[in-house]
């Protein structure tokens, strides 16, 4: 069964009441919930596990074609891929616009805000010309994961010889955009040939959790700035056009891929806090208010609490057409990239809410009663 939470309705233009004033985004870009959702037990009739105690959970027969227009089981499906982190189905026969109509879905049925669509990835998008379906299908809205662009555009951290720290890759999508994602969902249309190409995740709820008091009191007033130099290298050095115009949501423009966000950060569904701005994300981004020596010590800690910490991760060895879904504000992932074949799949990445953190909300393990 899933956790409780206070059941609240979706307000249409109502921002989440109790963040203070100096800390709501601004209208348009707020959530529309009033407080966490509860889960109403429409999918307990399906066979489903949790595949690690704290993150994870695995469908193992349900086709999400089956419930995708049922607004209720998939507001129950965003409800439960919140607390869990990451929600895993095998062998899915859901199209390409099915699948974009499910991302946009999970977020609109709790509480996006009404400006904030699927994203358009600046680098990952139809200009690369990779087919999304069988047809031919090129679409901005979708970001093909593709093994043989990772390798063209990084190569040092994608070559079969690569000497990078593998835990270098720990991420949330997309953070460096003002407005950044809710929920992604990543469908493997060709796993690699020979074994290998898992993907991890990472818990950023527990990861809160893991920090002393004083240390997340110290979390909970700072902010960092997320920054993505990669694309303008990647145009620069390839000639790759990309997207500078909207990108899913009227704040998403630009190429400087530069974003401010809280370090500690609450997910409107479930009001839970979690450990945001760490990770690949901040990598070449700061701690904001800080000398440059206490960000770097900040950031490799943080950074330290993921990696390190296998407890708080959960791994999944991909086959053809298994799907994952996990919400961005609450999750780090990696790819794991010990493989030489092609691999690659389709992602589709929701657009959600400003991040902000509500002095008000619970950890996880406060939410859960886990403190010992």
């Amino acid at each position: 069964m899933a956790p409780p939470a206070a059941d609240v309705d979706i307000q249409p233009t109502t921002a989440v009441e109790s963040v203070p004033a100096k800390a709501l985004p601004s209208q348009g870009s707020a959530s529309r919930l009033t407080g966490p959702l509860a889960y109403s037990g429409s999918l307990d009739q399906y066979e489903q596990f949790d595949t690690t105690a704290v993150i994870g959970r695995e469908f193992p027969n349900l086709q999400l074609t089956h419930i995708l227009h049922d607004d209720a089981k998939i507001r129950d499906l965003a409800i439960l891929v919140s607390q869990r982190g990451v929600v895993f189905f095998r062998n899915q026969d859901i199209s390409i616009e099915d699948q974009k109509l499910l991302g946009q879905r999970l977020g609109e049925l709790t509480g996006k805000p009404e400006t904030s669509k699927l994203h358009r990835h600046a680098l990952s998008n139809s200009k690369r010309g990779i087919a999304v379906d069988e047809n031919g299908k090129l679409d901005d809205e979708v970001s093909v994961i593709s093994s043989e662009q990772n390798r063209k555009y990084y190569s040092d951290r994608f070559s079969n010889g690569s000497k990078t720290l593998a835990g270098e890759g720990w991420h949330a999508d997309i953070t460096f955009e003002r407005i950044p994602s809710d929920y992604a969902i990543l469908k493997i249309v060709q796993p690699p040939e020979d074994a290998g190409g898992d993907t991890l995740w990472a818990s950023g709820y527990e990861a809160y959790d893991r920090l002393s008091a004083p240390i997340q009191k110290l979390a909970e007033s700072l902010t960092a700035t997320h920054y993505q130099p990669n694309f303008v290298k990647v145009k620069e050095t390839f000639g790759a056009e990309l997207i500078d115009d909207y990108r899913g949501a009227p704040e998403n423009t630009g190429l400087d891929f530069q974003a401010e966000h809280p370090v500690v950060r609450t997910n409107p569904v479930t009001g839970w806090k979690s450990l945001f701005g760490a990770g690949h994300q901040v990598k070449a981004g700061w701690i904001n208010g800080v000398t440059e020596r206490e960000s770097e010590i900040l950031k490799s800690y943080f950074y330290q609490l993921i990696v390190e910490n296998h407890d708080l991760q959960v791994r999944f060895r991909w086959a053809k057409n298994d799907l994952a879904i996990w919400d961005n504000r609450s999750v780090f992932h990696t790819a794991t990239n010990d493989y030489v074949g092609k691999r690659q799949g389709n992602r589709v990445v929701s657009l959600g809410e400003k991040p902000y953190f509500d002095p008000n909300s619970k950890s996880r393990r406060e939410a859960l009663d886990l403190r010992v």
